[in-house]
């Protein structure tokens, strides 16, 4: 007598999950971190290439419709920190060598409750400039705001051309902004009060890189200046 045998339904094979050996997901990560490495060391060099070859002016004559003195934080009491004392002081030499009949100064209150456009107007007057030749600009809080809010004060007055004054490590990444915009343009630089340490200059001298390598690779496309 012959017994039948029943097949018993086998239960259906899982896929196996196709995962990368532990070797190989750690080479992809490393290509991945060299890749990146290698991109933001091309935008540091970028950056320092085009703060090395900044034009200083894009026009040759002296005499200018405006001063612009770019902004820098009060101290924490109101009064003008040394930075900021040595950008307005050298804006009002020149406004009395004759370079242009009028300051426009620049900045918000960005680091303190202070407005550094305020406060370097009470520099300025306090110095001798007529309150009717100083503009306040009072609502910037970065370089690209401050060149590009001043040019909008410039071209409701129908101002062409300005001398931007500065201190001397900030003017590079000033002058790749100014090449943006619509003006006859030259930077100044503003002599320091107090001597400056080799390592604070070498700080100094990173942190403009970093923010101009910002600039160039991001915020020139997404915080743009219309005059």
């Amino acid at each position: 007598m012959t017994v039948a045998h029943s097949r018993i339904p086998r239960a259906p094979r899982r896929r196996a999950l196709r995962t990368l050996p532990p070797r190989r997901k750690g080479h992809r990560l490393l290509r991945l971190v060299v890749a990146a490495a290698a991109a933001i060391a091309l935008l540091i060099l970028w950056a320092a290439l085009a703060l090395k070859f900044a034009p200083s002016s894009d026009t040759s004559p002296d005499h200018f419709d405006a001063i612009i003195v770019l902004g820098a934080p009060a101290n924490a009491d109101g009064n003008p920190s040394p930075e900021q004392l040595s950008r307005v002081t050298e804006g009002v030499r020149e406004y009395e060598r004759g370079v242009a009949p009028r300051l426009i100064v620049t900045g918000g209150a960005d680091h303190n409750r202070f407005v550094e456009g305020q406060v370097m107007a009470k520099v300025a007057e306090a110095q001798g400039i007529p309150g009717s030749a100083i503009y306040v600009e009072g609502q910037a809080k970065d370089t690209i705001q401050n060149v590009c809010y001043s040019a909008r004060i410039m071209k409701a007055h129908g101002w062409r051309s300005a001398e931007v004054v500065s201190s001397a490590g900030h003017l590079p990444r000033t002058a790749i902004m100014l090449s943006q915009l619509p003006l006859e343009w030259r930077t100044h630089a503003a002599p320091a009060l107090e001597p400056i340490s080799p390592a604070h200059l070498d700080f100094l001298v990173a942190i403009e890189a970093l923010k101009t390598a910002r600039y160039l690779a991001w915020a020139r496309w997404t915080e743009p200046c219309t005059p």
